[in-house]
């Protein structure tokens, strides 16, 4: 990620919104879209804060080691991906904040379930969100938490408008060199979503052939979340290690949301996202 891939709505008005839209492409599961469930990239995801602030760093991977040792970690983990649990919401902040030392300022971006979303009740949830809370909770901090867009989480740590950035953020050597990163706490991988009825990718069980048929599929257009991994996948990234693909047209959205909004709409071909957001979204749009 990132990303470098939740809902901006629930899953419920996401359904609706999008329900004219799926009843007329749906397969004879009554699927509209579907993941392919090959895994593309090896990532791991940490939190993010300004190059030098070693002191949050190393308090926030002593709080992180304690809630992996104490099976908090898993208990929100289980609460997130198995909905084990009752999910806690907080207030999403839209004014100015100053930052203080009795504050955490936490800046993330929405949609991107199961690590940050915003309820029907307009608060934020997530996996992301419970740790930053129980974070500012052990240290006797006010958590504020802010939804921007996700290139302007590295800009507002870098410039000390937030101290901590926090949405399913992928470690890399380049990010690395300007930021410093927590550890790691959940290794990611981005799939494929396409149409249900899409039978290119049926016999593939491996990365090699998944990408055999992403090479053969001559200017379709892929499109991905802006800012994110699955932008650099697709157009290729010598940093991150990624050749891309001449062949396909990749096209940047807002959120991946967006993204598969034009899948089911016919306009692009398939969306490249983080798994566990992806599958949020298909499960939401499958109903």
């Amino acid at each position: 990620m990132k990303k470098i891939i939740s809902l901006i709505l629930t899953a419920a008005l996401l359904c609706c919104a999008l329900f004219a839209l799926a009843s007329c492409n749906k397969d004879e599961n009554n699927d509209v879209v579907k993941v392919v469930d090959v895994k593309l990239t090896d990532e791991e995801y940490a939190f993010v804060c300004k190059k030098g602030n070693t002191a949050l760093v190393n308090s926030f991977n002593e709080f992180l080691t304690t809630i992996k040792g104490n099976g908090t970690f898993d208990t929100l983990v289980n609460k997130y991906f198995k909905g084990e649990g009752t999910k806690v919401g907080y207030t999403v902040t839209t004014g100015d904040v100053t930052n203080t030392d009795a504050n955490l300022v936490v800046v993330t971006n929405c949609p991107f379930e199961p690590f940050e979303y915003i309820g029907d009740d307009g608060k934020i949830y997530g996996l992301d969100i419970e740790i930053a809370a129980a974070y500012a909770s052990a240290n006797n901090l006010e958590l504020v938490i802010k939804n921007i867009g996700f290139d302007d989480i590295f800009t507002q740590v870098d410039a000390g408008y937030a101290d901590i950035g926090m949405a399913g953020i992928t470690v890399s050597e380049d990010r690395a060199a300007i930021y410093d990163f927590t550890n790691t706490y959940y290794a990611a991988s981005q799939k494929l979503i396409v149409a249900a009825d899409n039978t290119d990718f049926d016999n593939c069980t491996t990365k090699e052939d998944v990408e055999n048929v992403i090479k053969s599929l001559e200017g379709k257009k892929f499109g991905y979340q802006t800012g994110t991994t699955g932008g650099m996948y697709v157009n290729g990234d010598e940093d991150w290690g990624y050749d891309g693909f001449a062949n396909l047209e990749g096209k940047g959205y807002a959120t991946a949301q967006d993204a598969l909004t034009d899948l089911i709409n016919g306009n692009i071909y398939a969306v490249v996202v983080d798994e566990a957001p992806g599958a949020a979204l298909v499960a939401a749009v499958n109903g």
